[in-house]
């Protein structure tokens, strides 16, 4: 197989080219005609707002992986094996990793130095799917986690003004604890029980060490930083409902007291 066919450059090319320009041109021209409050953004929020295109990158790329998942026989069958469509869906999320390069041109704005390592260490192991044609059950089953994305994507109602305990956020807020846990740990051990079951086959050594190191150490590099991102989602979401809480059982107080 010729690694990095045309077809999968040009889609990697086309994703890259298509995301820098929903980031620079049409975020910027829907955003000021959606909502008034962009306009009075700072330099810095108006870059946080347009990197809200991943929304629709999460999207895309989920909804083929979960047509993947449902409907694609070969590759649930063998997950080692040399894929097609998921190569497609992977090419798609590279281009899409690579724009992200913008992130060092705004560091100030958008700069996090564990989201860049999150995304160094997916096209790392992307390059084996790419390049090689390998581990496509793995990698598809991985974009799942993008599922997770639009709702981390609506932290700009507070931007436009709603407290924290607002209904919008909240239920934002709820929802993106939900949804994350769901798409990034609760499918750790339906992964990695999959993992076990082809570790040691015939099939696993197939693929060349370089593309284990890949397949293993980012798996868990990454999912080591969804924990740690769990972690400080809940505990956030848990501190706007028990503020709430407290705002509500204090109201009937003041109340009281002014009749």
């Amino acid at each position: 197989m010729d690694p990095f066919s045309q077809l999968i450059l040009t889609i990697s090319v086309t994703s890259f080219l298509t995301f820098q320009w929903l980031f620079h041109r049409v975020s910027p021209w829907m955003s000021m005609r959606i909502s008034r409050g962009f306009l009075g953004l700072t330099d810095k929020q108006k870059v946080e707002w347009n990197s809200t295109v991943s929304t629709f990158h999460a999207l895309l790329v989920g909804i083929f992986c979960l047509c993947i998942l449902f409907f694609d026989d070969a590759v649930n069958e063998d997950p080692v094996g040399d894929p097609t469509l998921v190569k497609t869906n992977v090419a798609i999320t590279t281009g899409y990793l690579i724009s992200l390069l913008l992130i060092f041109y705004y560091w100030k704005a958008i700069g996090d130095k564990f989201f860049v390592v999150h995304h160094l260490t997916a096209l790392y192991a992307y390059y084996y799917v790419l390049g090689e044609g390998m581990l496509p059950y793995f990698a598809n089953f991985r974009l799942l986690a993008e599922f997770s994305t639009p709702c981390v994507n609506q932290w700009f109602f507070e931007v436009l003004g709603y407290p924290k305990s607002s209904r919008p956020n909240m239920a934002n807020g709820v929802a993106m604890a939900v949804v994350f846990f769901m798409v990034r740990i609760a499918v750790m051990p339906v992964y990695y029980s999959r993992m076990y079951a082809v570790y040691g086959t015939e099939a696993f050594y197939l693929v060349p060490w370089g593309g284990r190191v890949a397949w293993i150490c980012s798996s868990i590099c990454l999912d080591i930083m969804n924990i740690m991102w769990m972690h400080k989602i809940a505990r956030g979401c848990y501190k706007v409902l028990r503020s709430a809480r407290q705002s509500k059982a204090v109201a009937p107080q003041e109340n009281g007291k002014t009749d």
